[in-house]
């Protein structure tokens, strides 16, 4: 089985086409599929179900990728090991991260990674499902690490550290009734609409679980996945929301010339946002990984 072999495979896995896994591989697509279906022969089972519509996994795929990735990442050490002791880092990683990472400067971080080892390709990704989304690819070896948070245990084969915490700060348009208020305490925001982020992003968590644990039911009315389309409903009435305290500072800026305010409230309840790097509990990172993660933790 050569790693070319699972390279090719976990591209398409991962783009579920074979047009787009080409292009990311730079190799023509009658390459990749002749590779796939030898890939195939040889293992004695179809990886992938195909039609002229879709790609998608079979059972057999679904098991094989984590595997296949795990390979390859033993690979890329075992490369970076004797890369390191003669020209420094290479190789690549993948980082994940959340639309804020609070007061951990990230673009920083990178900035400085970059002019130490200019060797590491890194790559960034955000997910749309959120920190419960980086955390299965950080798990499964679709990411290095990941910057994510969670409020509760972490699941199993994940490891964390924490980089850091702030609070979560309520804001309502500049006119709604709340912005008058000195502090109001959760149960009062119950006949509110809120405006959210999806189910598995970090802050989410947190505001349901406050929510249930005071048995308090909410209303979120529209899901959104970035701040300036929160700030934009926000600021005209359309709902209230929590979010990061040190974006909640910044969100005015992102509203159109002319439109109303935002106003922060303060909120008697402890929503604290837990920051954390996460990294797989039984997969040994690479070196790059490694060095970014101690950069990481030395920034703390």
């Amino acid at each position: 089985m050569e790693l070319r072999h699972l390279e090719y495979f976990v591209a398409v896995a991962e783009e579920l086409s074979f047009t787009r896994a080409s292009r990311r591989l730079h190799v023509v697509q009658s390459g990749v599929s002749s590779a796939i279906q030898g890939l195939e022969r040889e293992l004695g089972a179809a990886l992938f179900d195909r039609d002229r519509h879709r790609v998608t996994l079979t059972e057999a795929g679904r098991a094989l990728l984590p595997e296949a990735r795990a390979t390859l990442a033993a690979a890329q050490a075992a490369a970076d090991a004797v890369a390191e002791t003669t020209a420094g880092l290479r190789g690549a990683l993948s980082i994940g991260t959340m639309i804020s990472t609070g007061p951990v400067g990230l673009p920083v971080l990178l900035g400085r990674f970059h002019e130490q080892h200019p060797g590491v390709l890194v790559k960034l990704r955000v997910m749309p499902g959120g920190s419960a989304e980086l955390a299965r690819e950080v798990i499964s070896g679709g990411l290095d690490l990941a910057l994510l948070s969670l409020p509760g245990e972490a699941p199993a084969g994940l490891a964390v550290r924490p980089l850091a915490q702030e609070p979560l700060a309520l804001i309502c348009a500049a006119k709604h009734p709340l912005a008058s208020v000195e502090s109001v305490p959760l149960e009062t925001l119950a006949e509110e609409a809120f405006i959210d982020f999806p189910v598995g992003w970090g802050t989410r968590a947190v505001v349901d679980r406050a929510f249930a644990a005071a048995g308090i039911d909410r209303q979120v009315s529209f899901e959104v996945a970035d701040y300036a389309t929160a700030a934009g409903l926000v600021g005209n009435g359309l709902g209230v929301a929590f979010v990061p305290a040190s974006a909640a500072a910044s969100l005015t800026e992102l509203l159109p010339p002319g439109q109303a305010g935002i106003a922060r409230v303060r909120v008697d309840a402890a929503l604290d946002w837990r920051i954390l790097v996460a990294t797989a509990a039984t997969r040994r990172a690479s070196a790059a990984a490694r060095a970014f993660l101690a950069e990481l933790l030395a920034g703390r």
